[in-house]
């Protein structure tokens, strides 16, 4: 009895070892097949150019770029200090600038003047004031956060002033007698105007901070003027500069101004097409 239950114990114990042996091996066939039923499905085109296009708007993320708006003033450093080296002229001149748009700018100009004009004939002291108002295109494309200006702009000017008389010589034809004394009178001519319009070329860089430094060069057309008299034309026109017997002048400035930023525009970025 006891030698029938020795043989069946070592039965049943090599069984169990056939057993165990053969369950690991079908674990062992049936791994691949498991892996490659759990493999991923290739992704169809849509999906991959959608996971393509999202990657690369990931990877090209352009920074925020603002551009400041607001208003410049500032004055015309040639008219203020002219008069220490030239005695026959005093006057200030106030400039100022807001930002409309990208390239367009508010503009206008506000000055007094008092110059005392000698001409061969003619001695006479101009006394008024002047306003010019138009605008300006920045046609200079900035980098990165630079503020320089490089423009192009028009302007229309309107002056009311005097004219005085000091002194006028009459010409004389015969040259056998000289000529004539010069002959102080001292006549003032009151309420004068003139209008004129003027296309101004200039810039402006930003040296420190909110500081400007300017220039420009300004051709003028006289529109209509008020003269003193037949006999009497005007010399000199604030705002428009010397006549020249004619209905055009010139002029130029040197300006420094300080920028005040009111707000900012964000820049949109230009779309670039992806390439497939």
């Amino acid at each position: 009895m006891k030698h029938t239950l020795k043989y069946i114990f070592s039965f049943c114990l090599l069984m169990s070892f056939f057993l165990a042996r053969a369950q690991e091996t079908n674990s062992t066939k049936t791994t691949p097949e498991k892996k490659k039923s759990e493999a991923k499905i290739p992704d169809s085109p849509k999906q991959a150019n959608a996971k393509t296009a999202a990657a690369t708007k990931t990877d090209t993320v352009v920074p925020v770029k603002k551009d400041r708006y607001g208003v410049r003033v500032g004055v015309d450093l040639y008219k203020l200090t002219r008069g220490l080296y030239d005695s026959n002229y005093k006057g200030i001149e106030l400039v100022g600038d807001y930002r409309l748009t990208k390239n367009y700018y508010l503009a206008a100009e506000l000055g007094s003047e008092d110059k005392t004009t000698e001409d061969d004939r003619l001695n006479t002291t101009t006394k008024g004031t002047y306003i010019k108002a138009g605008f300006d295109y920045n046609a200079y494309k900035n980098w990165l956060d630079m503020e320089n200006i490089i423009s192009i702009g028009l302007r229309g000017g309107f002056s009311t002033f005097s004219q005085e008389l000091n002194s006028y010589k009459i010409y004389n034809s015969n040259h056998y007698w000289g000529e004539m004394p010069w002959i102080t009178s001292g006549e003032t001519f009151n309420g004068l105007t003139a209008g004129w319009i003027e296309v101004v070329a200039g810039i402006k860089v930003k040296v420190y901070n909110n500081i400007f430094v300017g220039f420009s060069l300004r051709m003028n057309t006289l529109l209509y003027e008020k003269k003193p008299s037949e006999d009497f034309e005007n010399l000199y026109i604030p705002g428009f500069n010397r006549t020249y017997a004619g209905n055009f002048g010139a002029g130029f400035n040197y300006t420094v101004t300080y920028f005040i930023p009111l707000y900012k525009k964000t820049i949109k970025p230009k779309e670039k097409k992806i390439e497939k």
